[in-house]
């Protein structure tokens, strides 16, 4: 069975990093990715989504992408599930958690640094 995602898109926030008392950092990424069609009206869709990244690189994520920077992401797809305590009803969440992440352009910050 094979469980695989590739995504190239856009940072749409800066990354969230939240590290657990246990010392584990996850850092969470909204990737804005363009669908290679567009509307019956012409219009460009965009699919926001979330990816999960741990450990040392959510820190690496962290410390040198901000929102607008380029990515490649290589993961796989995860559906959590829970139910809401306050309506009773089953919940779902997919996202992707993270094996690998590229920085596919510079940061601004540095183009600004050396200019």
């Amino acid at each position: 069975m094979l469980n695989q995602v590739n995504l190239i898109g856009r940072l749409a926030c800066n990354p969230e990093l939240k590290v657990f008392s246990s010392g584990i950092k996850k850092a969470t990424l909204v990737v804005a990715v363009e669908r290679e069609y567009k509307s019956k009206d012409g219009e460009q869709k965009t699919d926001f989504i979330y990816v999960e990244v741990w450990r040392k690189l959510a820190e690496q994520c962290a410390d040198n992408l901000e929102k607008g920077r380029l990515v490649a992401i290589e993961g796989r797809i995860q559906i959590d599930s829970w139910k809401d305590q306050e309506s009773g009803e089953m919940r779902y969440k997919t996202g992707i958690v993270a094996k690998n992440v590229k920085f596919l352009d510079r940061s601004k910050l540095n183009n600004q640094a050396t200019a």
